[in-house]
């Protein structure tokens, strides 16, 4: 790498004046690396081939690029790595890491431990960072302190509190950008600092859903996406990931489900065809909406929970399990309407004498700590999660799942696939199972549209049955979906 290549993207100095440092002795430079949280290799670390390759692409990309890999493949130790290596190379003083949420500032936090660094973690209450924040500013550029690497929330980052210090970061500053196609939004791109120069977006799925504007703002700040582009297939070929058993269930709505599936889809078909006639915001958003509607009416389905307890049940002694579910509600007997989760937890705890907790937004940071160690103990053994663990969690003792409920979005799919596959002593593979709703038969008055959606969720559910190591059997599966909505080319 030249040294050269990376300076061209460091903006004219910003802030306040560097004084000039004075020379230590050797001895005296270690003692300030320990006590100053320089970031440094681990002596145990050894970087994938893939994992160098990125690496190398970004500082020849001119300290710019996004990392498109598998979830589980490592992006945040290649991303640590281009920082200790950026360090040495160009004496790098400030690394920011943003993530979209509090639990992936705490697992940065942890990650970065084993680089050496002390991070200051930024979130939650203004009062437990500023002030910190603010002195070591300052000693940095006064010369008396070489490095400061900082961990905060996208919400955090976009107070007025965090922008107001961005002006005070050296100019030798790198932004690392985690799970960065949130940053594509039109709130949290408007606040990216332009005066930071070095850049790294991490994400399996750059690409924003419905929003091909936002995917542009994040390439235009980031940088292209650099190669290699790591496949769930390559990660499982190369050890990254672990290899996994993938079974369909599939499942049908009750009759009235049906009838307000068949009326949003009717709504759909229109709603689509009126945002491509008239191109508006409006009505892109409209559609969104129904779309989302019908994705909730999916998955709350009734019958999900007769299909997860007849599973479960003859599943009892097995531990390590995760179960994936909706925020919306299910009908239920008896009793007024729950949320999925909660008719999960009552089917799983209750009935079946499983021993699960819920794991939620909500969860409190010391709690979702305390859960994450007791189901990697087997002391519980499941995990019930709405959305949470989808993005970032590294529970790598997951030996199974099971999805109750998707959303349309394919970014979604992808980070709980490689949520599961994450590789662990214990786990030699993976097994998955995966609830998937069969729409009504609407004969020959199915719209092109809605096939053409079908066809894109299968496409999802094909390529992670080709992938599996009994996958003859989940094909099978399948197939009878495939007859069923005359998908039989795919």
């Amino acid at each position: 790498m030249l040294l050269e290549e990376v300076k061209y993207h460091l903006p004219p100095r910003v802030g306040l004046t560097c004084q000039k440092v004075v020379h230590l002795k050797v001895a005296q430079v270690n003692i300030l690396a320990e006590n100053l949280g320089i970031p440094r290799i681990p002596s145990d670390l050894k970087l994938r081939p893939y994992q160098q390759q990125a690496i190398d692409n970004w500082f020849a990309n001119r300290g710019r690029g996004t990392l498109k890999m598998a979830t589980g493949t490592g992006k945040t130790i290649t991303a640590l790595a281009i920082a200790t290596q950026l360090h040495q190379k160009i004496s790098l003083q400030v690394l920011i890491v943003v993530c979209p949420y509090r639990h992936l500032v705490t697992q940065w936090g942890r990650e970065c431990e084993k680089f050496a660094l002390q991070p200051i973690l930024a979130f939650e209450s203004v009062h437990t960072w500023q002030n910190k924040l603010s002195t070591i500013l300052y000693n940095i550029h006064s010369g008396n302190q070489k490095f400061i690497s900082v961990i905060t929330t996208n919400s955090t980052f976009i107070s007025d509190s965090f922008q107001s210090q961005l002006k005070y970061f050296p100019e030798k500053t790198l932004i690392i950008g985690d799970e960065a196609h949130h940053l594509g939004s039109p709130k949290l791109e408007k606040c990216l600092p332009k005066n930071i120069g070095l850049r790294l977006a991490l994400s399996a799925t750059p690409e924003r859903y419905f929003d091909e504007e936002g995917t542009i703002a994040i390439s235009d700040y980031f940088g292209q996406i650099l190669q290699p582009e790591l496949t769930l297939a390559h990660a499982i070929q190369q050890g990254a990931l672990a290899p996994y058993l993938y079974y369909p269930i599939l499942v049908e709505l009750t009759e009235a489900e049906s009838r307000d599936y068949v009326k949003l889809t009717s709504k759909i078909g229109w709603a689509f065809l009126l945002s491509e006639k008239q191109k508006g915001q409006t009505e892109t958003e409209n559609l969104k909406l129904l779309l989302m509607r019908r994705s909730r009416l999916v998955a709350s389905a009734k019958n999900k929970l007769a299909a997860l307890k007849k599973l479960m049940a003859n599943r009892l002694e097995t531990t390590h399990t995760l179960f994936y579910c909706g925020d919306g509600l299910v009908q239920t007997e008896n009793v007024s309407d729950l949320r999925q989760m909660e008719a999960v937890v009552k089917v799983l705890g209750l009935e079946l004498g499983y021993r699960v907790n819920t794991y939620t937004a909500e969860t409190p940071i010391k709690k979702r700590e305390k859960l994450r160690k007791q189901f990697e103990s087997g002391e519980l053994q499941g995990l019930v999660a709405i959305n949470c663990l989808d993005e970032g969690v590294d529970i790598p003792a997951i030996k199974n799942a099971v999805i109750l409920a998707s959303s349309q979005n394919p970014r979604q799919f992808i980070q709980r696939r490689g949520r599961i596959l994450r590789p662990h002593p214990s786990k030699e593979r993976a097994t998955l199972f995966d609830m998937i709703v069969l729409p009504p038969d609407m004969g020959k008055s199915i719209l092109e549209i809605e096939r053409n959606l079908l066809r894109k969720e299968l496409k999802r559910f094909l390529e992670f049955a080709d992938l599996a190591d009994n996958a003859g059997e989940a094909r099978v599966k399948l197939l009878n979906v495939q007859k069923r909505y005359g998908l039989l080319d795919i």
